[in-house]
């Protein structure tokens, strides 16, 4: 259902009347102009209905004119372009959008769901929960209606054919918010010098002093706050140091003044060749937060009829867009600020019929101004009741002081404008640990300077200017922005007070027809009568009621409802406290976060610089931690296992290599480098020579084994620490984490280098003849002992040869330059074709380290296994005074005998025992699940020894040599027996040769 509601003949400072463009909303071609948002242009038309609430199916319209908006969302475009849940306040017009309202069934006027609104009694807070209670009727009744009707806008089906950018940003300041304090405190940092950034989310500058001087005839050093804003601009503009953007949102403030923002390029250019968003990720030597304040609606029945809107709201409208939200309006004040709107809407022939001010004496220069006008004001008087359903029809008149059933008398109007003071946008504030102060004059939290939230440095990463600092006065605002601040000329005011219901003595009927989130369907009476069924933490009662738990976060809701728990705990507002504010402070789009990250890029692909050789060779490929490694080389129509038995033998008899340049390299250095190493391994590091290498284990704090690798001395302050493929980049993060947050005072700097080396294992009884065939080093036992390393022009290349084996052979391993991997590679290749080299691949290598009992990182360990039980206790150092992991491994069950440990297992048939199988515990409760002896951790056949062999975790294994055990495996039994881990070379005299 709509009304009449028009464009006003002037005014409209953001639109260019000029130009005329049209959208689709509901089936219906909405007339627009450049400038308007989707709510604009429908209220210009007509429109005041343009959603339905979630729970209840109330209609409602827009309820405010900027990100705080609760009601007025769509979906806008079709098919693969359809987004839902986009607020109409926010979203730009352009010619040919495609919008429908959502939540409704079968259409918007005519919704059959309103039922539920008849059924509310049925449903009060915690509704959902207590249904938890009713056993299977939950299963058959509730759960299946509850989830039909989960959701207000329709998911997409279809693959999003637009494309997204991701982007990074550094700057000595970045400042989050456009209007006068913004701009203010870029002129101050900008004309020092500083880099700075200032970010606006709508598309223009300056903000509320912008639209509230048309009403109040506000001016800074003698201009009108527009005409300060376009010479601020200007001077921004010029100076090199400054970047200024609009349309972009931040999101978020993390730790390290690390800002999450996002940039709208394209969104009303559908199809143009450019991303539609930017997702940025911007590091700041401070961030400054001018995002003003959000004007706070109050609780009166009827509060959320279409129609009935934020007083500041409507005049956005009427200023900015030149709407009318109605012809006669009725304002509902607790506070001065209305009154700005009764001077702008009779500015524009609009006619106020009353101002209902539950204030005793209202007597301030602006309710002067208003009462000079004409206008009836009625100080103490409130709304008992909005007249009307899905439009504003008029209001029923009743003291503040009363329980709101005896009217006064109808006021016939079709808009109502309420407000219920100001609180300042803390968001961003609160993301990153600020704290905030209760104002009692003021009725806001805003952010408390004295307890900032601190960067790494231990100094304030964050600064609230303006009203986002709880300045709302004009002057105030641009004073707390900039040391010498501009002259200011504004009406003075006089205190709010606080109401967070009226009529004040309504009684439980009135206080259910009250309501606090929009979205939600969340009333008054809802929060009190979660305080009666003992929810006082405030986040209880958010939880139990879902206040504030919409696509708004609470941005109209929270304080509100935080004050009325208070009231009804009776205890002050600062003792109840508020929610934690998250991030993102707007929803931000799936397409945003994921950037490119999608279809055969969801994740990156990373290759080696052999990669097109092992393509071409038909190699079978296996992902291990985003890259692809071959898994084998198999012939034309050659089973894999046949290629794999080829590969291992030609390591065990003569010599293979492998692209190992996937393997973690990260290079650890510093003054504090080998004490630094010794907390993060077992083992000692720092004793380690130049020239030598180490094995070593690395655990987390709680001493689960977490991985491997070893370690060379590069110099005298540098370590290269090998780690596993799929390990590289999570034990990089591991190191800086400690680094960072527990060792910040060390002088140690890490870095990933893993992708600037292709390195090569080259293994097998010839291996030294492939490099000596190469010349240029001295590749001899004597000149390069196992665990050591050299470096020379190897064959030409500038290498770095570790004496390493993961296959108990003689083994090398070259690492050179990325940009050199395929040639050294090519080169390897024709110097083993006397000796038959071939190449082999990950599954070659498993079962060569499994011959050896070599542990696997992901195979023997599984998060629960210390070294211990994989019979590492050589790895744990007994001369360090701590490492990782040490002081949980003295808890008694990490230190207990009575554990599982690593044993070697033979099935008794040489067959292959399936991994993963499981070894139930004799005796009678043998089939009980989880009452197992052990189970397999790696399973192969070996060709180098003709049966299959196999290590698993066996309770007390090593006491059980020769013990027959019984695994199950898909329903069937092998017999194994308990053997050493080592098969093959036990001594390893093939290994130092």
């Amino acid at each position: 259902m709509t009304r009449r509601i028009t464009r006003l003949d002037r005014g409209g400072r953001l639109i260019d009347r000029a130009r005329d463009i049209t959208f689709c909303f509901d089936g219906r071609r909405i007339p627009a102009h450049p400038g308007d948002t989707l709510a604009s242009a429908l209220l210009g038309a007509g429109h005041v209905l343009q959603g339905r609430s979630f729970k209840y199916h109330r209609p409602r319209g827009p309820v405010a004119a900027g990100a705080e908006e609760p009601n007025a969302l769509v979906t806008l475009g079709g098919r693969a372009r359809m987004e839902p849940d986009l607020r109409t306040t926010t979203t730009e017009a352009f010619d040919g959008a495609e919008a429908r309202s959502q939540n409704r069934w079968p259409g918007l006027g005519l919704d059959l769901l309103a039922i539920n609104d008849r059924l509310s009694a049925f449903m009060p807070a915690g509704f959902y929960y207590k249904t938890f209670m009713a056993g299977r009727s939950w299963e058959k009744l509730f759960e299946p209606i509850i989830r039909r009707s989960a959701g207000l806008g329709p998911a997409p089906t279809e693959a999003d054919p637009d494309s997204y950018e991701q982007a990074y940003a550094f700057a000595d300041v970045i400042i989050v918010g456009g209007g006068v304090a913004g701009l203010a405190a870029a002129l101050e940092h900008g004309r020092a010098g500083a880099r700075v950034w200032v970010l606006e989310q709508t598309p223009h500058w300056g903000g509320r002093a912008v639209v509230d001087a048309e009403a109040d005839g506000a001016t800074i050093d003698g201009l009108a706050p527009e005409a300060w804003v376009k010479a601020a601009l200007a001077e921004l503009e010029a100076l090199p140091n400054v970047t200024l953007r609009t349309r972009m949102l931040a999101a978020g403030l993390h730790d390290h003044a690390h800002l999450i923002a996002l940039e709208s390029v394209a969104d009303t250019t559908p199809g143009a060749d450019l991303p539609r968003q930017r997702l940025w990720r911007m590091r700041a030597g401070k961030v400054i937060v001018a995002a003003g304040a959000l004007e706070r609606p109050l609780s009166f029945p009827g509060n959320d009829r279409p129609g009935v809107m934020l007083a500041s709201a409507v005049r956005d409208y009427i200023v900015n867009w030149a709407v009318s939200p109605g012809k006669r309006i009725v304002i509902l004040t607790n506070n001065d600020d209305a009154y700005r709107t009764a001077l702008v809407a009779l500015d524009a022939g609009i006619a106020i019929p009353a101002i209902l001010d539950l204030r005793k004496t209202p007597n301030g220069p602006l309710v002067q101004a208003v009462r000079d006008r004409g206008v009836r004001i009625l100080p103490g008087h409130s709304i008992a009741k909005v007249l009307g359903s899905k439009q504003v029809k008029g209001i029923a008149l009743c003291r503040h002081e009363s329980r709101g059933e005896a009217w006064l008398e109808r006021i016939p109007c079709d808009a109502v404008a309420m407000s219920g003071g100001w609180s300042p946008t803390v968001h961003l504030w609160s993301h990153c640990g600020g704290k905030l102060a209760w104002d009692t004059e003021a009725a806001f939290f805003a952010p408390d300077p004295d307890k900032p939230p601190l960067g790494a440095d231990g100094k304030a990463m964050a600064q609230c200017v303006g009203a986002a600092a709880g300045a709302l006065r004009l002057d105030a605002c641009l004073a707390s922005a900039m040391s010498a601040a501009p002259q200011v000329e504004t009406p003075a005011e006089e205190p709010i007070q606080p109401v967070w219901v009226t009529p004040a003595e309504a009684g439980p009927h009135l206080r259910a027809k009250m309501w606090l989130d929009f979205q939600n369907d969340v009333k008054v009476s809802d929060i009190q009568l979660a305080a009666r069924e003992g929810y006082q933490s405030v986040e209880h009662a958010k939880r139990y009621t879902t206040l504030g738990m919409a696509t708004d976060q609470g941005k109209l809701s929270n304080i509100n409802g935080l004050a009325i728990l208070s009231q009804a705990l009776d205890q002050p507002i600062p003792a109840t406290g508020t929610t934690t504010f998250r991030p993102p402070y707007t929803p931000i789009g799936f397409g945003a976060i994921a950037g490119e990250a999608r279809g055969e890029i969801f994740q990156p692909l990373r290759r080696t610089a052999m990669d097109a050789w092992h393509e071409d060779q038909g190699a079978h490929w296996e992902p291990v931690g985003q890259w692809r490694r071959p898994y084998c080389y198999p012939g034309k129509a050659e089973p894999h296992s046949a290629a794999i038995e080829r590969e291992v033998l030609a390591v065990r008899n003569s010599v293979g290599m492998l692209d190992a340049s996937t393997l973690g390299k990260i290079i650890v250095k510093g003054p504090d480098a080998g004490r630094f190493l010794d907390m993060i391994y077992t083992n000692m590091m720092s004793t380690l020579a130049v020239g030598k290498c180490r094995y070593g284990l690395m655990c987390s704090e709680n001493g689960f084994l977490m991985d491997d690798g070893v370690v060379a001395r590069l110099s005298e302050d540098t370590w290269l620490c090998h780690t596993t493929t799929g390990g590289a980049e999570a034990i990089h993060a591991h190191m800086e984490d400690w680094l960072q947050c527990e060792w910040w005072d060390w002088k140690v700097w890490t870095a990933n280098v893993t992708e600037a080396y292709a390195q090569v294992a080259v293994a097998g009884p010839n291996a030294r003849k492939v490099l000596e065939a190469l010349g240029g080093v001295d590749v001899s036992r004597e000149a390069l002992p196992h665990m050591s390393w050299t470096a020379g022009p190897l064959g030409g290349f500038d290498a770095r040869i570790y004496r390493i084996s993961f296959s108990g052979e003689l083994g090398f391993e070259i690492a050179v330059p990325t940009s050199q991997g395929m040639a050294l590679w090519s080169r390897l290749l024709e110097a083993g074709k006397a000796f038959d080299i071939r190449p082999y691949g990950t599954e070659a290598l498993h079962v060569l380290r499994a011959e050896k009992g070599f542990i696997m990182i992901g195979d023997e360990t599984d998060g629960t296994v210390i070294p211990q039980d994989l019979g590492l206790n050589w790895a744990l150092s007994k001369k360090k005074a701590d490492f990782l992991g040490k002081r949980a491994h003295q808890r008694s069950f990490m230190a207990s005998p009575d554990r599982w440990k690593l044993v070697g297992l033979e099935s008794l048939d040489g067959s292959v025992i399936p991994e993963c199988a499981i070894a139930p515990a004799p005796g009678e409760n043998a089939n009980r699940q989880r009452n197992t002896q052990g189970r397999i951790t790696s399973s192969y056949y070996s060709p180098t020894l003709k049966r299959g062999i196999a290590m698993g975790l066996v309770h007390n294994g090593p006491d059980r040599m020769g013990e027959e055990i019984i695994f199950n495996a898909d329903g069937k039994e092998v017999t194994a027996r308990i053997v050493s881990p080592v098969f093959y070379d036990p001594k390893g005299e093939k290994l130092d040769v």
